[in-house]
């Protein structure tokens, strides 16, 4: 299977690259990663954000295969402990395909991307710098696939 981390907003620090790389590595060939960056809608001082988080959604779907299984992360969203989060990894592999986790820019995501998707997930209540989420959510699927596959990473 595949997962598609759908992401609003280029041009992130190395870091991150280099981060989701390293994580996206050590995943088997049958549980790809991949990363997807959507350019930010534009935002000006005069216009409305939500014209920017319309564009971006769109982007967004536009990226997403009509069978794919769609995650939206949103604050509002379910919180999933790491175990958790394998059960459900477990369920998107049993079930093929591709899931598409999407990340939205500095306004969130738009109303339709949240409405399409079959779950959304909640890192935490804390407002997460948008480069750091793609790494803590890489680290997570490959952690979760350690306790799926019984490897000592999880302790």
């Amino acid at each position: 299977m595949r997962l598609r981390l759908l992401a609003v907003g280029t041009r992130m620090p190395a870091w991150v690259g280099l981060a989701v790389a390293d994580y996206a590595r050590r995943l088997p060939p049958e549980l790809k990663l991949e990363i997807v960056e959507i350019p930010l809608g534009a935002r000006s001082a005069t216009a409305d954000p939500a014209a920017a988080v319309a564009a971006e959604g769109r982007a967004l779907l536009k990226a997403v295969g009509a069978r794919d299984t769609l995650v939206a992360l949103d604050v509002a969203g379910e919180p999933w402990s790491t175990p958790q989060l394998a059960a459900r990894l477990g369920g998107w592999q049993a079930a093929g395909g591709t899931c598409c986790l999407l990340i939205g820019g500095p306004d969130g995501l738009d109303s339709e991307c949240l409405r399409r998707a079959q779950q959304r997930w909640s890192l935490s209540a804390l407002t997460l710098p948008h480069p750091l989420v793609r790494v803590l959510v890489a680290e997570q699927l490959y952690r979760a696939w350690t306790i799926n596959v019984g490897h000592p990473y999880h302790r």
